[in-house]
């Protein structure tokens, strides 16, 4: 009821409270509307409130209503889930050392193949140069070694070397060049050794908060940071078992919108989600299903652990009917609306709810039709064959006029004495 409807009915009550009190002081007021009409004071009291009822039950109710329209509704399903990182990566050391610089900020983005950390490199360069070393002296012995074959095997057809000595020299040869090959091995795992400790990022990412500092002492168990992947971003959800059916026959058709609203549903934070995956069981202590949404999350709307308010738009229901929530009533046989019939009477009429559409509408089933009309407000005041006066949202019933309280409270004041002196 609107304001200036409700301060009306409260002039009119206040009106009608002054006269009848004026009526009840006058002297002798009572007798003498008693005497001159012969009836007693029961039958003046049942005469006044037939009346006053008739009169009541003859007044159209002023309700606010609204027609049923027609639009296209998308049905959703709604769950919480959470926002999984892509990648999550904790960069650990392939070697030990010692921290010798940090190359990255806390919050900073990285890229693939940036540098992180540095761990101090001088002893694997010197274990390299080592090995470089020894190989250059296993490669000169091998020279020397198949310098010597070279010259005696020419003398062999000569009688000048003995068969002896030279599996000798062919034997010398074979085992420098498996030295060399072992001290090539080595000089390749320095390398490597080497390249280990420089820390670089393997994916795309935001970097945390660092564990380590500068100086610290590292084993390949030490977490320096973790890097975590959020463009794109996965969102996480359930949903109740018996939509399955429903999700994966969708899915069958196309691609999945998802979107994420803020927390008090109020709005989208992220609209741009498709579904991946549905996973390949159901959940048996709790008849839910997962499901994974992929976001591209280009400008960081969703962070990684955070709740997130799903919506999985499964199918669009065309030329929906759907009416202002307002309008539905819960009774004991289920929901029902009044419904306006044409001699501007309602009736109770039940109906089958289906989803919300937005803050404030839900779609109908079944039990309207289009350009139905429905009551949205003052339904407390109603029972079915109850009289209305429709208005329309926003609209308000007219101030009632002087003349109207004039004749308003004679007429109370009339019934209050059984009839005209």
């Amino acid at each position: 009821m609107s304001r200036v409807l409700k301060i009306a009915v409260i002039l009119v009550i206040v009106v009608v409270l002054v006269l009848v009190g004026l009526h009840f002081l006058r002297p002798g007021g009572d007798r003498a509307g008693g005497m001159h009409h012969g009836h007693g004071p029961a039958s003046a009291a049942s005469a006044t409130g037939k009346s006053a009822g008739d009169a009541g039950a003859s007044d159209p109710v002023p309700v606010t209503v609204e027609s049923v329209k027609a639009q296209d509704v998308p049905i959703y399903l709604v769950n919480q889930g959470t926002v999984t990182a892509l990648n999550s990566v904790t960069i650990q050391p392939q070697i030990s050392g010692r921290l010798f610089s940090l190359h990255f900020a806390e919050g900073q983005a990285v890229k693939k193949g940036d540098l992180l950390a540095v761990i101090d490199p001088r002893p694997y360069q010197a274990t390299l140069d080592q090995d470089l070393a020894k190989t250059l002296q296993d490669q000169a012995s091998l020279d020397t070694a198949i310098s010597t074959y070279e010259r005696n095997k020419k003398l062999l057809s000569k009688g000048y070397v003995s068969a002896l000595n030279m599996d000798t020299y062919t034997n010398n040869v074979a085992q420098l060049k498996a030295t060399v090959a072992s001290d090539k091995a080595a000089v390749q795992y320095a390398r490597v050794q080497l390249s280990y400790t420089q820390l670089r990022s393997p994916i795309d990412g935001i970097a945390g908060i660092r564990q380590v500092d500068i100086g610290n002492q590292l084993t390949t168990s030490s977490d320096i940071v973790v890097l975590t992947q959020i463009t794109p971003i996965y969102v996480i959800f359930t949903l109740p078992e018996s939509t399955l059916d429903d999700v994966r026959g969708a899915a069958h058709e196309g691609r999945l919108e998802v979107n994420v609203m803020n927390r008090d549903n109020t709005g989208v934070r992220a609209n741009d989600g498709y579904l991946e995956v549905v996973d390949n069981q159901v959940a048996t202590g709790t008849s839910t299903y997962k499901l994974r949404a992929v976001f591209p999350n280009t400008h960081g709307e969703l962070w990684p652990g955070e709740y997130a308010n799903v919506r999985l738009k499964v199918r669009t229901v065309h030329d929906g009917l759907v009416i202002p929530s307002q309008a539905v009533q819960r009774g004991p046989d289920g929901d029902y609306v009044y419904l306006v019939q044409a001699d501007k009477t309602v009736k109770m009429q039940s109906v089958t709810v289906g989803s919300e559409v937005g803050d404030s509408h839900v779609l109908i089933n079944k039990g309207l039709a289009l350009n139905d009309v429905v009551v949205t407000e003052g339904q407390f005041r109603l029972k079915p064959g109850s009289k209305v006066n429709a208005m329309q949202p926003g609209q308000v019933p007219a101030a009632p006029t002087a003349a109207e309280l004039k004749k308003a409270g004679a007429a109370m004041h009339r019934g209050s004495h059984g009839g005209p002196h």
